[in-house]
């Protein structure tokens, strides 16, 4: 199952904003900005890490952008710097809601509307050894923006929280024969990221298991995919067939699992509640005929 999503399957990575001010009264016309990274699981087999490296984060003030103004800084520029440390990271490691801490600093109240991300130092490692560098269209001259719909809205003394994930597997795009190491000659880099204003999001989360003998095993692997009309996201479960998928839009969605050798879950109908968390899991079914033909 892994192999036929190799390049299909959404991973993300993800970028967690959240603002938690100090609620005195001479300390309202800022908030705290907690910056956290996270990447669901990635789903290529062949691939043994997938490394960006971080070097400044800004966000845009979206009431101190003028109708001629250009993203270009100035003493004017509408963008606060949340960060300009280097922070390397493995996106493998950054699964199922772990994240890793970006920032934590005061920021004017408002409404922020564009993220900017600023990356160098991509490389790709196969499961073999390989390295591939790959170059950053402009990630680390103007940074990758990424547009916040809604706005996140910053008040002093309340908390607003931002989800930028990180398309995994649309940003970085082999080359060559994907199914196996040795016909892989390359990537490009193409980095997709989505913003989801975490006030109207929420998270889905549970355990992916099968019955033998009347108990309970978990199943690593297994995929679980959310879809609505518009939208479709997807993860793989860890070790515990445990998973996680953050910054899903509040409403209603169908849900379902799936994982060779078992016969894929009904698809199941969730709600999902705006800065809440929603619990589903799945007992799957030994798929008997799939055994068989494969004996």
């Amino acid at each position: 199952m892994k192999k036929n999503h190799l390049f299909c399957v959404m991973a993300t990575f993800a970028l967690i904003l959240m603002s938690c001010s100090e609620s005195t009264e001479s300390n309202l016309e800022t908030g705290r900005l907690n910056v956290r990274m996270t990447d669901a699981p990635f789903p290529f087999d062949l691939v043994a890490e997938a490394n960006v490296t971080v070097f400044k984060i800004d966000a845009r003030l979206k009431d101190q952008v003028s109708d001629n103004e250009s993203d270009e800084e100035s003493s004017s520029s509408p963008y606060i710097v949340l960060m300009e440390d280097e922070v390397p990271l493995n996106l493998l490691e950054l699964t199922n809601g772990t994240t890793a801490d970006m920032a934590n600093l005061d920021v004017p109240v408002g409404t922020y509307d564009l993220v900017r991300v600023y990356v160098r130092g991509i490389n790709v490692v196969l499961t073999d050894g390989t390295v591939y560098d790959l170059k950053v269209p402009s990630g680390s001259q103007s940074g990758i923006k990424v547009f916040i719909k809604p706005g996140l809205t910053v008040v002093g003394g309340l908390s607003s929280d931002l989800l930028l994930d990180f398309d995994v597997s649309r940003s970085f795009v082999a080359k060559g024969n994907s199914k196996r190491v040795g016909g892989i000659t390359g990537f490009n880099f193409k980095p997709v990221i989505k913003a989801s204003n975490m006030s109207t999001a929420g998270t889905l989360y549970g355990n992916v298991s099968t019955l033998i003998e009347d108990a309970t095993n978990p199943l690593e692997g297994a995929q679980v995919t959310v879809f609505n009309e518009t939208d479709t996201t997807a993860t793989f479960t860890d070790i515990e067939g445990n998973y996680m998928l953050m910054g899903l839009t509040a409403g209603g969605y169908k849900t379902v699992s799936e994982l060779n050798g078992y016969k894929t879950s009904d698809s199941l109908a969730i709600s999902i509640a705006a800065g809440n968390k929603t619990v589903q899991d799945f007992v799957l079914e030994l798929d008997m005929e799939s055994t068989e033909e494969g004996n």
